[in-house]
């Protein structure tokens, strides 16, 4: 073992929201000794990269926040880039992280040494060793972007939504937008007044729900901020309604009524009645992101908008032609083509015991218990790992149970005076069998090609229970699903 390498005793890969929100917790009520690696210039995660016109949550802005640190200053229902990203900020002054911080270091591998019984982590900015590891960078940190043939030749500027070039204006030009998932239906209405004109390109097309964003007034900022028990009390309520929604994606016949509601939203929003069978969805309701917009029908139905729906055969130097060999010229083109979000790790090469890789022990197909820990990985956590990303509710309410859970083994591996603890091939065997079981009765399984599948079509993104269960089943570690090493004593 190289020991030269500085000593830490937690490891934490990404400075989003689930990698701070996991240093909150240890630093508030388990121990001070760990270090936040992240390969950016600053924190926020996704809210930091992606700063595209238009980019704001779709969830609830009291609902998208820590429990623990609620914020009575948002100033719309569903608050935007900047304001959360703001936000992330704030809470790494008000917890006292700076210290802990370790900005612009790139994980490239974590290795497990046996004869250390611990992880050697390098990054970019020197090499570590660090008794746990908990990686968190997020399944929305690379972006995917799509072969298509001629790509490299377009003369004109190209950048992913996740990569905007502010210094790029788009004045006055002819801006092709490839995509209509999440990114897409906020940049078209945010970008529409000042191009000459916009071609979108669909593959197919979603289904959308108004979005209700009604800006908090100054006088229920007051009550929130002087009276924390009715900011709990609001984020509740919205933690209730979204909760039911889990339900639409697990064959529950109600699945209907919000589908008729969008169903309705698109008669009423656009009178067309070609361009409205254009933009009516052909999969189940759930099937893919369900998208939240009230301005995107209005976008689309413009003179200066063309909703294309030809595949596209290939990009020219000057433009983008289809496979009906129709060119359409084009002197910017958007890629707003989604994340690599059924790939885990963010590009770090992750080796437990014997060398063994993790994404050759997945072969392909990532499951995790819980979606955190994987046998033969002892002291490895992860957030937001394979199927924990929730049909209807707030990522954060699980986000905020994994840090509880890793805190739970942390705890357990103190009490048993053990130096190591990894789930049991048992356990995950059998945690595997019932996610299976339960990823078959959703609207993802069967005939639903989306982000949530990867190339074999196996759903690798999606939990398919509530987050109620979720946080119920992770509130404490089963120490009977673990099994613990390098016990030196025993304690009751």
């Amino acid at each position: 073992m190289d020991r030269d390498r500085q000593h830490v005793r937690i490891a934490i890969i990404g400075a989003g929201f689930g990698g701070l929100g996991a240093a909150i917790r240890l630093k508030r009520e388990l121990t001070s000794d760990f270090l936040v690696f992240e390969q950016a210039d600053d924190v926020g995660g996704t809210w930091r990269a992606n700063t595209y016109p238009g980019c704001t949550c779709d969830v609830p802005s009291h609902l998208y926040s820590f429990s623990f640190a609620l914020n009575p200053q948002w100033t719309r229902s569903f608050s935007g880039q900047a304001e959360i990203w703001t936000y992330l900020r704030d809470c790494v002054t008000r917890f006292g992280l700076t210290p802990h911080l370790r900005l612009g270091h790139t994980v490239t591998s974590v290795a497990w040494d046996d004869g250390s019984r611990q992880w050697l982590v390098d990054t970019s900015g020197g090499d570590y060793r660090a008794d746990v590891v908990i990686a968190a960078p997020g399944p929305l940190s690379e972006p995917a972007l799509p072969k298509l043939p001629g790509l490299d030749s377009f003369a004109g500027k190209v950048f992913h939504s996740a990569r905007w070039d502010h210094d790029h204006d788009l004045t006055g030009r002819r801006v092709a937008v490839v995509g209509t998932g999440a990114s897409a239906i906020q940049v078209v209405p945010a970008i529409v007044d000042r191009t000459a004109h916009i071609d979108l390109y669909q593959r197919s097309a979603p289904w959308i729900v108004p979005r209700k964003d009604p800006p908090y007034s100054a006088e229920q900022q007051r009550v929130f901020a002087t009276r924390p028990d009715e900011a709990a009390r609001h984020r509740q309520g919205l933690h209730d309604l979204f909760e039911q929604t889990t339900a639409f994606f697990t064959g529950d016949p109600s699945v209907e009524t919000i589908a008729a509601l969008s169903r309705s939203y698109l008669e009423r929003k656009v009178a067309d009645p070609g361009l409205r069978a254009r933009l009516t969805p052909h999969q189940p309701f759930g099937c893919k992101r369900t998208l939240v917009s009230s301005d995107y029908y209005t976008a689309v139905q413009r003179d200066d908008v063309e909703l294309v729906t030809e595949a596209i055969d290939r990009i020219t130097p000057t433009g983008i032609r289809t496979a009906d060999g129709v060119e359409r010229p084009a002197d910017t083109i958007v890629l707003c083509t989604g994340f690599r979000a059924s790939e885990y790790l963010g590009g770090v090469d992750v080796l437990g015991r014997d060398g063994t890789s993790l994404q050759d022990h997945w072969a392909g197909v990532p499951r995790a218990y819980h979606g955190m820990a994987v046998p033969g990985f002892p002291n490895f956590f992860m957030l937001y790992g394979p199927n924990t990303n929730q049909g209807g509710n707030s990522i954060l309410l699980i986000l905020e149970a994994q840090a509880q859970f890793v805190a739970s083994a942390l705890d357990a591996l103190r009490t048993n005076g053990a130096t190591w603890v990894e789930v049991s091939a048992e356990a995950m065997a059998r945690y595997a069998r019932m996610l299976e079981r339960d990823l078959q009765r959703t609207v993802w399984a069967g005939d639903c090609d989306s982000y949530f599948h990867n190339a074999a079509g196996d759903i690798v993104t999606q939990l398919p229970r509530t987050g109620g269960w979720y946080r119920e089943a992770t509130r404490q570690i089963d120490r009977a699903d673990f099994v613990f090493g390098g016990v030196t004593c025993t304690t009751s």
